[in-house]
């Protein structure tokens, strides 16, 4: 029995604080033949997404507010796009445990983030906005629960003010900026549009989303590679920000090619999302000599990996990409998991660092817990299916 395996054991067999802080180096890889015959049916890493949910509770949820702190030190500010992928992240582990808790906390999430933004979902951002919507439409894909299916609604209708013809096309990334445009405002626009199709299969909204999408493709893809640049116009000059290199573009565009993808069959958009897929697993400037994605700092820059983690594990799971491919997503998904948990990790308390190679430093910000438990999730979801 190797290291790995042997602390895997003991953790899941005691299942005890004091034993999680002697298993810090170790990895949550498939447990042993060893493993006592009641603890076989729980994949080790259905383990570790539960532990960094509990974590995420346990040092960022304010129940009485109803909403994520920014960090574990009581910084109290509310960031509006974060909540949105915490909602995300509920959705992952009710769908994982189809524990009842995650739905009373989905909808004190809801609730407390009208609440904090003013009594109303409408902001200023077209982004965050469009992260609350897509939230809204997983939950109410496993909830049934009309109000999340409103909320979601109400919000592309605000979304969609903010397409103009200026620089051609395209959403503006905030309501008070309407001449910058970017990937952020409009590669999840067409995701939110693809989805609300295929729940409502109203024509229109196909139409958006291909509409935002070719506006995309033309204007901030680098056709030779499938790298996603951020924006265009930001400093009123109309150049696109080509140094701006973020995993959030590139996962984002790799989902919108992918919505569509499985809406029309057309191969064209899967071609898109395994293009810039591909650069993104061999590019230096997204991962490290051994493969494993960089750093963007704190603040917003927390939830970047988490959402590339979150659009290639789609692609990974999507029937029409080759089976060379989805074997080397899968491993590039399982090698990030596996230096996130074995370097990044601070234990017992389940913190994750930014820089998923080395121990986090406090404060930790709830952005970049979220990011560790979109990974240990999407790892737990790709081992029930057999993939690991």
């Amino acid at each position: 029995m190797n290291k790995i395996t042997k602390c895997l054991y003991t953790l899941l067999f005691f299942a005890a604080p004091l034993v999680i802080a002697s298993c810090e180096s170790s990895s949550p890889t498939q447990a042993s033949k060893d493993t006592p015959p009641a603890q076989e049916e729980t994949p080790a890493w259905a383990t570790a997404a539960d532990m960094s949910q509990e974590a995420l509770l346990t040092h960022f949820w304010s129940p009485n507010a109803g909403y994520f702190l920014k960090a574990n030190n009581g910084d109290s500010t509310f960031n509006y796009w974060w909540q949105a992928h915490a909602l995300d992240a509920f959705c992952d582990a009710y769908r994982r445990t189809n524990d009842a808790k995650y739905l009373a906390l989905m909808s004190d999430l809801l609730d407390g983030v009208k609440r904090q933004n003013g009594g109303t979902f409408s902001n200023n951002y077209y982004d965050d906005m469009e992260w609350m919507a897509l939230a809204c439409l997983r939950t109410y894909d496993l909830t049934k629960d009309e109000k999340y299916k409103t909320t979601a609604e109400t919000l592309w209708e605000d979304i969609k003010t903010g397409w103009s013809d200026y620089l051609g096309g395209g959403i503006s990334w905030k309501k008070d900026q309407r001449d910058y445009k970017n990937t952020p405002a409009n590669a999840p626009a067409s995701i939110l549009a693809s989805r609300l199709y295929q729940l409502n299969q109203n024509e229109e909204d196909l139409a958006w989303a291909k509409k935002i999408y070719d506006w995309q493709k033309q204007n901030l893809v680098d056709p030779a590679t499938g790298l996603v640049w951020d924006g265009m116009n930001r400093q009123g000059n109309n150049q696109i920000d080509k140094d701006w290199l973020f995993t959030y573009c590139q996962g984002v565009y790799i989902g919108a090619g992918l919505a569509l993808y499985q809406i029309t069959n057309e191969q064209a958009y899967l071609d898109d999302a395994v293009q810039t897929a591909d650069y993104v697993l061999n590019d230096r400037h997204f991962t490290t000599a051994e493969g494993v994605l960089k750093e963007h700092g704190g603040g917003d820059g927390g939830l970047f990996k988490g959402i590339l983690v979150r659009y290639l594990t789609e692609l990974a799971l999507e029937e029409g990409v080759s089976e060379a491919r989805r074997n080397a997503y899968i491993a590039f998904l399982q090698k990030n998991g596996e230096q996130l948990w074995e370097k990044g990790t601070s234990k017992p308390a389940i913190l994750f660092s930014s820089d998923w190679s080395t121990l986090p430093k406090s404060p930790i910000e709830s952005s970049t817990q979220l990011s560790g438990v979109m990974l240990t999730e999407a790892l737990a979801r790709l081992d029930s299916l057999g993939l690991l």
